[in-house]
């Protein structure tokens, strides 16, 4: 079974940044970036695949950067101008699926989360 750790979680103020990492236990064709505040669904934030494809949720466009280092089966997610909004539980997730997939229900392995908190 595949595992997955996150790190670089954090508390900071709007227009701070932060880095989320994740790594995971073996290779795996895609890794998407998740996240969960209170009253809101699961939304994925960004997604990369090890062709070096990448996708951005609208929200974060500009200021979020995901890379990956696959020789480390490692996924950095640089965060940039965060504002109070972007509060939330960041999940990393991977699955082997051919296709890009956005739906939670696509990824098989989860990470244990990250809190990011963001203070106006």
């Amino acid at each position: 079974e595949l595992e997955l750790m996150e790190s670089g979680g954090g508390s900071v103020h709007a227009g701070g940044s932060l880095t989320l990492s994740c790594r995971a236990s073996g290779a795996t064709s895609r890794m998407g970036l998740f996240r969960n505040a209170p009253g809101n669904k699961c939304e994925l934030v960004s997604h990369i695949s090890t062709d070096g494809n990448t996708f951005y949720a609208d929200s974060v466009k500009g200021r979020f950067t995901i890379s990956q280092d696959n020789a480390k089966n490692t996924v950095y997610l640089q965060m940039n101008s965060l504002k109070p909004e972007d509060t939330a539980m960041y999940y990393c997730a991977a699955n082997n699926n051919l296709y890009f997939r956005s739906e939670p229900r696509y990824y098989a392995s989860w990470g244990q989360g990250t809190q990011v908190t963001v203070s106006s």
